[in-house]
């Protein structure tokens, strides 16, 4: 077996000034945190607040899918989960129609804490989106990157 060249510096400017894997990264980093900053009054993080978003539906929805809407693993969403269980957010409860799997509620303290939240993240939201060029462009960008199929859960 050869030895690989190590790279060169070239390679890492390369890698900096292209790679999507990083730009992306580094915005989703910039962006949870101004998210997290805007909702520090509502008592939660942009990743709790769009959780909290994912339970808010007609009917419970199953940890899969949740976690497949998520793009999270099972266990990550599971930790996720925990500290708004404690705070009484969000229960968690076997499915009737399949017992072997568990159904996501959330509770009226976490529609309360939604209440508080959505008028912050719509300001916060509409913020951001004058700073952008064409947020419908990159929103479908990012769906295709993510391969993720967009589906109606009405």
């Amino acid at each position: 077996m050869t030895k690989a060249a190590e790279p060169n510096f070239e390679t890492t400017l390369l890698v900096r000034d292209t790679c999507l894997c990083l730009h992306v990264q580094r915005a989703a980093r910039a962006l949870a945190r101004s998210f997290d900053d805007a909702l520090k009054p509502a008592g939660l993080t942009s990743g709790q607040f769009s959780l909290l978003m994912s339970l808010n539906r007609p009917a419970p929805p199953n940890v899969g899918s949740v976690a497949a809407l998520l793009a999270m693993d099972r266990t990550t969403l599971t930790a996720n989960l925990k500290p708004l269980q404690r705070q009484g957010y969000v229960i968690s409860e076997t499915d009737p129609d399949d017992r072997r799997s568990r159904l996501l509620r959330l509770t009226d303290a976490g529609r309360q804490a939604l209440s508080i939240a959505v008028p912050i993240w719509k300001r916060h939201h509409a913020a951001i989106e004058t700073t952008l060029q064409n947020p419908d462009t990159l929103r479908g960008e990012l769906d295709a990157l993510s391969g993720r199929v967009i589906q109606s859960d009405r």
